[in-house]
């Protein structure tokens, strides 16, 4: 495999007679348990409804009145723990493959240039939203929507968070992400790039000038383990995928690589060294394969790539690029050497500008979305929750309501 295949996706998708054979297996549920499995509410019920019945369009309005990032979530959302898991089709033979049903519609979307947002009316005054990622993405137009004049500072060069500094292109293009942008820059909303909070802009700042502002900063940083302080070959995952993604793949691999991680960036780690030709690649997890953190399509594709994945052992010694495991229930160890070693451990993020929050484990502590600082409220992956798209874009629509509601019982005091 090459830097080609980096920047194509894996799975391929529908073509309309494939959409339209898969939505006839709908059952058209009354009251769909799919939809209500669905954390964005994105509704895959109605919008599969309407490929059955040829209305591409209606689908495509279904999608976006629910979640901005549609196009986004239909690729790296993990559907079969959520909408996909209550689709009454799985007691008959199989589930109707939701996500890739949802992904040909937002692609119908962008190849026939519909403009389904408006731009909004901004005349409920200013928000500040802090972080690009899918969490600030979907909060700006619920508040765009809702009549606010938003902007979005972001730190990096370009908005996205994670979906365009983490997400290997073959799973997400960066084509799709930006016109996911673009639809959102469209209907209003400001982002502002290479403004990072504590530098180039202040926190109290913002209070001053926004009735209201918005943290969602991602887990943009890597963590490691004592073990591999010393360890010259390790690198950190996110690290490793940052500077895979900014060379659109163009990167050099070892002939052996050994990751260390059982989730969803594990598997992206252990793909992307396989896509780019690293011929022996080993995922080694604590987890067992029970309880696996990654999810089913990912680790599957993972697998199918011809990684050797490891469950059970949690590593123990480091020696050079030897490292030595032991079982986390049975007696037994193992030792593998590779080349390359990757940390894929978990994330935290960067909280040490936002002065006044409370924080714990990594969580920002909120009451329906609101820390103890007035005005100041908190979204994505640092609230309480899961840490996967579908859930950034749950917490973004609904801290965008709490910000309203906040503000309208401000202007009626």
């Amino acid at each position: 495999m090459s830097q080609r295949d980096y920047l194509d996706e894996l799975i391929p998708g529908f073509t309309p007679l494939l959409a339209i054979k898969e939505a006839s297996r709908c059952l058209l549920c009354h009251d769909a348990p799919c939809s209500r499995s669905c954390p964005a509410e994105t509704d895959p019920g109605k919008f599969i409804r309407s490929v059955y019945f040829r209305n591409f369009k209606g689908a495509a309005e279904t999608i976006r009145e629910n979640n901005a990032l549609g196009a986004v979530c239909a690729r790296v959302c993990p559907t079969e723990k959520l909408c996909q898991h209550g689709c009454s089709r799985s007691g008959i033979d199989k589930p109707i493959d939701i996500a890739r049903l949802q992904r040909f519609v937002t692609d119908f979307e962008r190849q026939t240039q519909m403009q389904i947002y408006q731009p909004g009316r901004k005349d409920k005054g200013k928000v500040a939203i802090v972080g690009a990622g899918p969490a600030g993405l979907q909060a700006s137009v619920t508040l765009c929507n809702l009549g606010y004049d938003v902007t979005v500072f972001e730190k990096t060069a370009q908005p996205g968070g994670w979906l365009r500094h983490g997400i290997p292109e073959f799973r997400l293009p960066q084509s799709v992400l930006d016109a996911e942008i673009a639809r959102i820059t469209e209907m209003g909303v400001t982002i502002r790039c290479g403004c990072e909070i504590g530098n180039t802009v202040t926190l109290e700042a913002l209070k001053a000038e926004y009735r209201a502002v918005l943290l969602t900063v991602g887990l943009s940083k890597g963590m490691s383990l004592p073990l591999f302080n010393d360890a010259g070959t390790a690198e950190i995952a996110v690290d490793f995928l940052k500077r895979a993604r900014g060379k659109a793949g163009g990167i050099s691999v070892p002939q052996s690589a050994l990751v260390i991680g059982g989730g969803d960036v594990a598997m992206d780690v252990a793909s992307t060294l396989k896509i780019l030709g690293c011929e022996s690649v080993t995922c080694v997890a604590r987890e067992e394969l029970a309880e696996f953190p990654a999810s089913e399509k990912e680790f599957t594709t993972t697998q199918a790539l011809g990684v050797s994945i490891i469950d059970g052992f949690t590593p123990t010694a480091v020696d050079g690029n030897k490292v030595t495991f032991r079982h986390v229930r049975l007696p037994g160890e193992l030792s593998l050497t590779a080349e390359k070693i990757i940390l894929a451990v978990g994330q935290h993020a960067g909280l040490e500008a936002f002065s006044g929050i409370r924080v714990q484990r990594n969580t920002v502590d909120t009451q329906h979305y609101q820390t103890a600082v007035p005005g100041l409220f908190a979204a994505g992956d640092i609230v309480q929750g899961d840490k996967t798209v579908v859930y950034a874009v749950k917490t973004g629509k609904e801290a965008a309501q709490a910000i309203h509601h906040y503000l309208e019982e401000a202007s009626s005091c």
